[in-house]
Formats: structure tokens, C-alpha cells, sequence
């Protein structure tokens, strides 16, 4: 945890050098994977700085719930929880992409038991996809996430969902590091630009004798 709060620091402190903050907005991003090895599902709470129409950022924070199936023919179950930081870009309000860095602890000792296991564990997704904002009530994201780390002890292995195949035999191998992630933005206060109403502009009258 210590790991987490000197990136938090780090991040908060970036801030002063930033862009003027327009507004601010709080998400919740929801998960669900599973596969024959196992599955996995979660939430993770977002603070976003609104920079500008186009660009979002802040610190997140995450718990997750984790099951395996393939531990020596038994079934095991863990928690998962932790922070980091993401930043987004959006484009016309139907497209987003970003990154998203997480530090979590885990006790996910179910997936390579020869490896020195790391109850931290470091994420690093780059993700993409659709982008839509509700009448300035509401904006859901829908994207797929790449897990860039793929880290032996990540507890995102279990909800790997597009499988890689042998091609001669057709077996199963493993799995693309992707998942996907539905995200709520609700803003807290708006940006000034938007919200600012434009000046009345008196036109011109013609005096008349």
C-alpha cells in the first residue's frame, strides 16, 4: 500500500503543473470475466479533473473478487483491492481512449505457484472504445482493456476471455491480456466554458425621424 500512496502523491502534486481544472466528475466502472480457468469480477471508483472537453484524469481506486478452477483440480477464491491513477481522452463525444495504472493487493497464489509470488501487484491497462454523454446527466464508456504488465499474479488472468489456440491440435495455450470494462461518469460541477452563457449582444437600432 505504501506503493500506492507515493503514485497517488506523485499524481496529486502533477496536478499544480496541469492545465486550469474546468470541472470535476466522480465514475464507476463494473466488470465481469470469466473462462474455463476461472473468473473474476469488480468495481472501481473514479475521481476525474475535467482539464477540458477532451481530457480527463484523476485517481481511482479498486476491489475485485477472484476465483480459480484450475489449482490442482481445486477451487479457490480470493479479494482483491488497490488505487492508482487513469487518464482518458475523449473525441466527439462518441469515442474514448486512455490508460489506466493500478497497484493492487492480492492473494492470488493460484496461477503460477513456481514463481516468487508478490501479494503487490502492478496493472497497466491501454484501453479504447465508445464514449457517450446523456444530457449532461450521465456519460458510459464501453471498451476493451489490454493489460500491457500481464503480471503472473495479476488477478485479471482468471477473466481473459479471447483464447489463443494451438494451430495444429487446436488446443487452448492461453489467453490475450483483454478485458472489457463499462464505466458511469457523473459530473460534480461543470466545466465554466460549457456552462457560461453568451454575452446578449445588443444590435444596432436605427433612429428614425
Amino acid at each position: 500500500m505504501k506503493r500506492v500512496i507515493f503514485i497517488y502523491l506523485i499524481f496529486v502534486s502533477s496536478l499544480s503543473f496541469a492545465q486550469k481544472i474546468e470541472g470535476t466528475e466522480i465514475g464507476f466502472d463494473g466488470f465481469f470475466g470469466a473462462s474455463t480457468f476461472g473468473g473474476s469480477f469488480g468495481i472501481g471508483p473514479k475521481f476525474g479533473f475535467v482539464m477540458n472537453e477532451n481530457v480527463i484524469l484523476g485517481p481511482s481506486f479498486r476491489y475485485q473478487r477472484t476465483w480459480a478452477n484450475n489449482f490442482a483440480d481445486q477451487k479457490a477464491s480470493f479479494n482483491n483491492y488497490g488505487g492508482g491513477f487513469f487518464l482518458h481522452g475523449r473525441y466527439k463525444n462518441v469515442l474514448f481512449g486512455g490508460v489506466e495504472f493500478e497497484v493492487l493487493k492480492t492473494a492470488n497464489t493460484f496461477i503460477d505457484t513456481s514463481a516468487v509470488f508478490k501479494k503487490i501487484v502492478p496493472t497497466l491497462f491501454v484501453c479504447a472504445g465508445f464514449s457517450k454523454e446523456f444530457n449532461g446527466i450521465v456519460r458510459i464508456n464501453v471498451g476493451a482493456y489490454y493489460e500491457v504488465i500481464n503480471s503472473k499474479n495479476s488477478p485479471f488472468r482468471q477473466a481473459y476471455f479471447i483464447p489463443i489456440k494451438n494451430a495444429q491440435s487446436g488446443a487452448v495455450q492461453g489467453y490475450i491480456p483483454l478485458i472489457y470494462r463499462i464505466s458511469f461518469f457523473f459530473p460534480l460541477t461543470h466545466s465554466k466554458k460549457r456552462d457560461k452563457p453568451e454575452k446578449f449582444k445588443e444590435e444596432p437600432v436605427e433612429e428614425t425621424w
